[in-house]
This record gives structure tokens, sequence and C-alpha cells, in this order.
């Protein structure tokens, strides 16, 4: 797989592990992702969503001389947010 998604998967795996479907109610991250995605905060849901967009960008062959959308994503921990 290329890298151009490595930083929306990052970012959605920070937040799935900060989410209270993993903290409090104890689900895996996987779980969380197919069997509760209504529980994820919005934050979480947009991340999967742009994983997802990103990904059948790679597979695109409209989008092999403009480049992949996905690979322009910077992700801000909430805590380093202004």
């Amino acid at each position: 797989m290329s890298s151009s998604c490595k930083g929306l998967l990052a970012a959605m795996r920070d937040c799935l592990m900060r989410s209270d479907c993993v903290v409090k109610d104890g689900h895996t991250p996987s779980d969380c992702l197919r069997l509760h995605t209504d529980e994820l905060p919005e934050e979480c849901q947009m991340l999967r969503k742009a994983t997802f967009e990103c990904k059948r960008g790679m597979l695109d062959m409209r989008n092999r001389f403009r480049g992949n959308v996905g690979a322009q994503y910077q992700y801000v921990p909430p805590e380093d947010r202004p």
C-alpha cells in the first residue's frame, strides 16, 4: 500500500483509541469500526470516511496524474490545536 493514506490511518487510529467505545466500553478498535460506528465521535466518523475516500482515490486512474487528495491531509491531535 502506498504511503499517501498513512496520515489518515494514523489519525483514525489515534481517534479510535481515545473514543469511549474503546476506553469505556472495552471494545477493540476494529469492533468499533465495524459494529459500533454510530457510537463513535463525529471526528472519528469523518476520519473513517476520509480514509475510505483516500483508499478509493488510490485506485482511481483519473487521479494518477493529479495525485491522491488524501496525501494532502495533515493531522493535528486535539491537545496540540490552538
